[in-house]
């Protein structure tokens, strides 16, 4: 690490503490040639990662557009803010150990149905009926017979 006062290369480590949750390591440090001392912190670099929409145009990750969706599906139901979080966390996790750099938006909606049909089967079915896009009572009645045939089965 530079010095910031005389521009020498090399310094050594005095103390180690992480912050904001740990997602950040603030090291104090001191140059080995005028040793004064100075600060730097160290964060984790996430990989970006694009989305491929339905009409194959890309745009970047966001995780408030997913916490956004969810929590219209879950609206006037009793998930709490804290589950909806977690949701997307987990979501975003998955997708970072993947290693991926683009993810269908298919793939998310996916995992989002997947997770919210856990929680809730009115948010459920709220979520679907957007991301499948029911033109039709039929389509609407033939997803309420798999979710009674789901909990059924459980």
């Amino acid at each position: 690490m530079k010095c910031p006062y005389c521009g020498f290369f090399e310094s050594k480590v005095i103390d180690s503490r992480p912050t904001d949750e740990g997602t950040v390591i603030r090291r104090r440090r001191e140059c080995l040639k005028c040793q004064k001392r100075f600060t730097t912190y160290e964060t984790l670099e996430m990989v970006t990662m694009a989305v491929v929409k339905k009409d194959e145009s890309r745009q970047p990750f966001d995780r408030q557009k997913i916490l956004g969706g969810i929590m219209r599906a879950c609206e006037k139901r009793p998930v709490s803010i804290r589950q909806m979080e977690s949701i997307v966390e987990d979501i975003e996790n998955t997708l970072q150990h993947s290693n991926e750099k683009e993810v269908s938006s298919s793939v998310i909606g996916e995992m989002v149905m997947d997770r919210i049909k856990e929680l809730d089967q009115v948010a459920y079915v709220r979520f679907a009926s957007v991301y499948k896009r029911f033109n039709d009572i039929e389509t609407f009645m033939q997803e309420l017979k798999a979710l009674k045939k789901d909990v059924e089965n459980d």
